[in-house]
């Protein structure tokens, strides 16, 4: 196999993560912040608008993978209080529903750590190869958090599903970066930590696979199967090597 590219997963492949989006505490300060822009709800009453307008956003898809557009969530929020809002200054209040996307992600986070290695592994990788994301995040996560741990330049280009309205295992998803690499499948290999949407994704259209059995994602899928599987990050120097042998 002739390896130009190598796209990453984020979650559970490169970035050790945790987030718990039922702590109370999000919806007290994201409630009580508001307050200060002239809008006021209370905590619960915010959480259950949270997760309803999410819900429609994803019922109201016709995609058969939908995902959810934190930045747009928000927007409907505040459309839904014109009064409010048009006290509001109008810099203010076109950046407003980014802030609360980067608020409800800073809060909910428990945990976020670069897993073992990965730093020193994507530094020497990228010197041999083009480095891609391909996740099913949102981008007002997804890059800041890529920023916080050092890593975001490594990859070009960094694709995320919050952007397109649709999830992996969606074969459109990987053909975006592919596209985006000018190579073609049998040019690129995917590491990821779902057995599902990672590598059964990748599969259809040709990618081989590294599966990185992380404490996160699908452990296992019927008649799905990596070309190679590493427990431990530092492992994939020898998995790309014998990729790239065959």
């Amino acid at each position: 196999m002739n390896i130009k590219a190598i796209i990453f997963d984020i979650n559970g492949t490169l970035v050790d993560i945790r987030t718990d989006e039922g702590n109370e505490e999000i919806y007290r300060g994201l409630s009580h912040f508001l307050t200060f822009q002239g809008i006021y709800i209370h905590r619960k009453e915010l959480r259950d608008e949270y997760f309803g307008i999410m819900a429609k956003q994803r019922s109201t898809s016709a995609e058969a993978f939908p995902e959810f557009d934190t930045v747009l969530l928000w927007r409907e929020f505040l459309e839904r209080r014109p009064q409010a809002c048009a006290q509001l200054p109008k810099d203010k209040l076109r950046v407003l529903p980014l802030v609360l996307s980067e608020m409800y992600r800073g809060i909910s986070r428990h945990r976020l750590q670069l897993f073992p290695e990965v730093e020193n592994i994507l530094s020497d990788l990228g010197r041999r190869y083009k480095l891609a994301i391909l996740s099913d995040a949102q981008s007002a996560w997804a890059e800041p958090e890529l920023r916080t741990l050092g890593i975001h330049g490594h990859f070009k280009p960094i694709i995320v599903s919050g952007d397109f309205g649709f999830r992996k295992p969606d074969p459109r998803l990987f053909q975006a970066a592919l596209d985006k690499l000018g190579l073609g499948p049998k040019e690129v290999l995917f590491v990821g930590d779902d057995m599902y949407r990672d590598v059964y994704g990748a599969k259809q259209l040709g990618l081989k696979t590294v599966y990185f059995a992380s404490r996160q994602g699908d452990k296992a899928v019927e008649g799905v199967e990596p070309d190679y599987i590493i427990y431990q990050f530092a492992e994939l120097p020898t998995a790309i090597a014998f990729l790239q042998a065959q």
